[in-house]
């Protein structure tokens, strides 16, 4: 398996390399080479296995050049009882006759962030070695609130890196400002911007595609990644919790295996509800994904109509994650829809910019 660019198609990185660069000198995101099959067997057999075991089976799908004793090494690191508050890790609540609630808020800041970002840091220093670089990684991190806490939680202390997490001044909750400000660590930094999360997510993909900041880094012996949803790193992990709860809904008895679901995902940058588009790709019975918006409806409205415009008023909700105007992971599924057709994303991105 390797990793080509969304706007270069001739990239191909391994798994080590797209995980540790985080984004591609082009300003493409990576995506792997082909989808993955996995079979009912396969589902019926994960039923009876541990989250961890379960992660365990996906990701050597999709980190085809990690050994299975590295993989093990982070799934074990991550998912554990030290990390979220239950044995199950994503909980799943019967609500009622057919409609079920994925809980992803047991890990340690209570957003479903953590299920990614407990095992990123784990996912990146591993990479790293394997690539045989000797610098510290600077992650940067544009949040509306929930990622920017998960990942500093996440990154806090670990050897070899530095990580700064940059939000809207106005434009994530109280709670989450006092959880970000707060955060504990030697490697950590905190910056408030004016504007919004559209305004910080542009911020951090200029710097991450400039050459010039790109050489300064690597002449103090450092080097950029990033902790959000534009990392594979960030979205592979969010792959698993779909796989694992269709194994569960089986091994439960609440559907019978091949039986199709719906999935309905709250959305705002598109990486959540993407993986559950990935999983249904693999091979799990889906039969809708369905994306839930706030007021500000972009992608709503691009689903009905086919036209992303970007030029429409923001709206500061409560759910300040779904606060997005420019959603980055459906450059992703874009480049699958066209046919892994990179000079028309190109266009396309050039044109929103």
């Amino acid at each position: 398996m390797f990793y080509k660019s969304t706007r270069n198609s001739e990239v191909k990185v391994s798994s080590a390399q797209a995980i540790a660069q985080g984004i591609s000198e082009d300003g493409g995101l990576f995506v792997p080479s082909e989808i993955p099959a996995i079979t009912l067997d396969d589902i019926k057999a994960l039923g009876e296995k541990s989250y961890a075991e379960r992660a365990l089976f996906v990701f050597s799908k999709y980190l085809t050049d990690f050994t299975e004793a590295e993989i093990r090494y982070c799934v074990e690191g991550a998912y554990n009882t030290k990390n979220f508050d239950t044995d199950n890790i994503a909980e799943l609540a019967h609500l009622f006759d057919g409609t079920y609630m994925l809980e992803l808020w047991h890990g340690p800041t209570c957003a479903f962030k953590d299920m990614a970002l407990q095992i990123l840091p784990y996912l990146l220093t591993t990479s790293i070695k394997k690539l045989g670089v000797d610098k510290k990684v600077v992650i940067l991190v544009a949040t509306s609130g929930d990622t920017g806490k998960a990942a500093l939680e996440g990154f806090k202390d670990v050897k070899g890196t530095e990580i700064l997490v940059f939000y809207p001044e106005d434009g994530v909750s109280a709670m989450q400002k006092k959880q970000m400000t707060t955060q504990e660590g030697g490697n950590v930094g905190v910056c408030a911007i004016k504007g919004n999360f559209d305004d910080a997510q542009t911020g951090v993909k200029t710097i991450f595609t400039s050459k010039e900041t790109a050489d300064k880094l690597a002449e103090n012996g450092m080097m950029f990644s990033s902790a959000n949803s534009i990392n594979w790193g960030r979205l592979a992990p969010q792959i698993i919790y779909y796989v694992s709860t269709y194994a569960q809904l089986v091994a439960d008895g609440e559907i019978e295996l091949g039986d199709k679901i719906n999935i309905v995902v709250p959305t705002g940058n598109f990486g959540n509800i993407l993986a559950g588009y990935y999983a249904k790709h693999m091979g799990v019975p889906v039969n809708k994904l369905i994306c839930a918006s706030n007021a500000n409806n972009v992608l709503t409205d691009f689903i009905k109509t086919g036209v992303y415009d970007r030029n429409r008023p923001f709206h500061t909700t409560i759910s300040p994650s779904m606060d997005i105007l420019i959603s980055s992971n459906l450059e992703r599924l874009l480049y699958h829809l066209s046919g892994s057709d990179d000079a028309q994303i190109r266009e396309w991105f050039g044109s929103l910019s």
